[in-house]
């Protein structure tokens, strides 16, 4: 009785929040995540999942590990992980994976990243997924998708990027349900080397437009404050990370109307960072 009333309210969360399983897509990045998803215009390891032209900008091998566990409930969970390499004069190249759910009901998305720097301010990267989507008594479907991004700095300490999800709105071989369509537009400005705001919108072809405005803080040394918020549904946004050497760690605080209260982790490493 548990694990059907598990698999039911997973089921009707996910059809909330993605209009149908099709339209998956994972939120990856606690960075990101504490400011309410954020990540159009940031450049890290978590761009496989944001936008690709951002890491182009990677300054070493890099690797990433996330974690969400929605309620602490096992079928709500979501993990990810991302790998990125520099390629000198050639751009970067990484491969990502995420899975969400348990063995009643679980999506998981495998990417393969290309970028590179087009000119002295601009960046593009491309991205292919496998998704494949698993339900008991329903067994297993999966579908090819693409991804595209470009991240522009018209002037100094301004950042414009776009990224589109899917643009040719694939379908799933075995059910024949078109995945959505994605487009991501916004803006971010370092108004000192310790201040960052970004606003961005978000308009998947079957939803209303989402908004997002997010804010961190450098407050000393590697230490950073996040905060954000997003509308359709509202989610308030809280975050916090600290930055060693290679070694990066975040965490953070979601407050969401649909999914309530809930946390993320996550952890990155950049080998032979530049100074």
């Amino acid at each position: 009785m548990k694990h059907l009333f598990l698999f039911f309210s997973f089921s009707l969360i996910l059809n909330f929040a993605n209009a149908q399983y099709s339209q998956y897509l994972p939120d990856a990045g606690a960075r990101q995540g504490g400011m309410s998803g954020a990540g159009v215009t940031i450049s890290d390891i978590w761009s496989s999942y944001h936008n690709q032209a951002g890491l182009a900008d990677l300054e070493g091998l890099s690797a990433g590990l996330f974690y969400s566990n929605i309620y602490n409930v096992s079928a709500f969970k979501e993990t990810a992980f991302a790998f990125a390499a520099p390629i000198e004069k050639y751009g970067s190249v990484g491969a990502n994976y995420s899975y969400s759910g348990d063995s009643y009901s679980n999506f998981s998305k495998f990417g393969l990243a290309f970028s590179k720097r087009l000119g002295k301010r601009i960046t593009g990267g491309i991205q292919i997924d496998y998704i494949r989507a698993f339900q008991l008594n329903y067994g297993t479907d999966g579908v090819a998708v693409g991804e595209l991004g470009i991240i522009a700095e018209p002037v100094k300490d301004l950042f414009i990027g776009a990224h589109v999800f899917n643009p040719w709105m694939s379908k799933f071989s075995n059910s024949g349900e078109r995945v959505t369509s994605v487009f991501r537009l916004g803006g971010a400005y370092y108004f000192s080397e310790k201040v960052l705001f970004t606003l961005e919108g978000e308009k998947d072809v079957s939803k209303p437009v989402v908004f997002r405005g997010a804010t961190e803080y450098n407050i000393a040394g590697g230490l950073f404050l996040r905060a954000g918020v997003a509308t359709n549904p509202t989610k308030y946004s809280f975050g916090i990370g600290y930055k060693y050497k290679g070694a990066a760690i975040d965490l953070a605080y979601i407050s969401h109307d649909v999914l309530g209260h809930y946390v993320q982790f996550g952890l990155g490493y950049t080998l032979n960072k530049k100074k």
